[in-house]
């Protein structure tokens, strides 16, 4: 963080100062970095005490002050020995100072923010944008998914005079809950992903889901630039929110920037990459077609930042995994895992099936370890439906269901007649690994996908760890 005073802060914050026992004082500058977990803080953190869903952060006030605190935010005054600043609602007050330490830093006139959003491939698409400046100058990003009205301050709070590029992943689950984080920062580049199911039950259908992006692309000033997926015309219809200029990814040829030719195997993905600045073959790591969109549309943004497509393609082909948790390739002693098990949609869950179908070769057997895809709401059961026909169609080996939220995915399956497979049902992921244990031997080539709230991602690391 750039460096500030606590009287700044405080000021800044809409609080009112507290001091503590240790020596500090209204002009004691602080420029460590913000948090809300206690865990993570160092010596010179400001600790931000979050209202939570099962605890209150102000319990971790001793914990975030032993590791180092430099001053705690709250809603209320605390015994403390450090200083504190209390304010009205913790989380609002983390905004109202990363606002302002984001429009200091803009004033220096050396930063740009660019802001991802969509249904799906978010994490990816921010990783690889990120991947690319890092290697023009100093980049903040978040970390894992911090894409909310937390994640997104305490990411921009990283920011410090000299960074260059700042790359924010924006999510959400209702409406304004994008524009809540725009109106922290105004993007110069914006892009929207795709427009699909996720968190469609949260949001009140598709429609419900396509506003609440558009806010991405309405929160851009005139000299602002969207990046659109072109494929998809729910993304397109946001064209009319543009500002002003509008650059396209796709698969279409009529795309600014496009991907054809894309072949997947179990050493990643190769496409052909066509952009206004050249082609070029194009070696990608990460498994899965679905991620040369991704591909496309982080190339779209570089070429708008003005990097060179030397450097493009180089920091593509440098990447080895989307994230911790998509499309990871674990395991060993000819079984191998890929464990996507951190999100799940209609739309992530159909792409990864395909891939567990396209990189399986006669010799090997396709085992898709599924869980609950959540949020879904009215949607659930004709999406469970849906993707029981499809794993029938792909003709997917092994089904194992895991957790009662994917029960109906199991009953499915089993009621369409034409396929040749079987499909196993288990309440815990305990029982799942008993079963697999059992079950895997070399060749089998094994998909585990959830929502993160299934936690299949654990039970897809204890697979990788027994075979590596």
């Amino acid at each position: 963080m750039i460096s500030m005073t606590l009287a700044d802060i405080a000021q800044t914050m809409q609080g009112t100062l507290i001091l503590g026992s240790t020596g500090s004082n209204a002009d004691t500058v602080i420029s460590g970095l913000t948090d809300t977990d206690s865990r993570l803080i160092t010596p010179g953190d400001i600790f931000v005490a979050k209202p939570g869903e099962f605890t209150d952060g102000h319990l971790f006030i001793p914990a975030a002050v032993e590791n180092g605190a430099a001053v705690v935010i709250v809603d209320h005054e605390v015994e403390t020995t450090v200083p504190q600043i209390v304010v009205d609602d913790t989380v609002v007050a983390m905004g109202r100072l990363a606002t302002e330490v984001v429009a200091r830093v803009r004033a220096k006139g050396n930063l740009t923010v660019v802001g991802i959003t969509g249904s799906n491939g978010k994490t990816t698409t921010k990783n690889l944008v990120a991947s690319m400046c890092e290697r023009v100058g100093p980049t903040v990003f978040p970390r894992d998914s911090f894409n909310n009205e937390v994640g997104t301050p305490i990411t921009m709070l990283k920011i410090t005079e000299d960074t260059r590029y700042l790359v924010l992943e924006l999510g959400a689950s209702g409406k304004g809950h994008i524009k809540r984080m725009t109106d922290m920062v105004r993007p110069d580049i914006a892009a929207v992903l795709m427009i699909g199911l996720a968190h469609a039950g949260e949001f009140g259908g598709i429609e419900t889901t396509v506003e609440s992006k558009r806010e991405l692309i309405e929160s851009l000033g005139p000299d602002g630039i969207a990046i659109l997926n072109l494929d998809d015309p729910r993304v397109m219809s946001m064209a009319s929110a543009a500002p002003g200029e509008i650059i396209t990814f796709g698969h279409s040829p009529e795309a600014n920037v496009r991907v054809s030719d894309i072949t997947s195997s179990i050493e990643g993905t190769e496409f052909e990459l066509h952009t206004p600045a050249g082609d070029a073959h194009v070696r990608f790591k990460v498994l899965g077609e679905h991620h040369a969109m991704n591909a496309a549309a982080a190339t779209a943004i570089a070429l708008t930042l003005g990097f060179e497509l030397e450097l493009i393609v180089a920091s593509l082909e440098s990447v080895i995994r989307a994230e911790h948790w998509r499309m990871e390739l674990m395991g060993g002693n000819g079984v191998t895992i890929i464990n996507d098990a951190y999100n799940a949609s209609p739309d992530s869950m159909a792409a990864a099936l395909k891939t567990l179908r396209q990189v399986a070769g006669p010799e090997n057997r396709t085992i898709a370890v599924l869980g609950e895809m959540a949020e879904l709401g009215e949607y659930a059961g004709e999406e469970q439906d849906r993707l029981a026909l499809l794993i029938v169609r792909l003709g997917i080996d092994q089904l194992v269901v895991v957790g009662d939220g994917a029960r109906r995915l199991h009953i499915s399956a089993i009621n369409e007649g034409s396929w040749d497979g079987e499909s196993k049902f288990y309440s815990t992921p305990d029982e799942a690994y008993d079963y697999l244990s059992s079950l895997l031997c070399a060749g089998d080539i094994v998909l585990v996908k959830s929502s993160n709230s299934a936690k299949l991602r654990f039970l897809g690391d204890r697979l990788g760890e027994a075979y590596a």
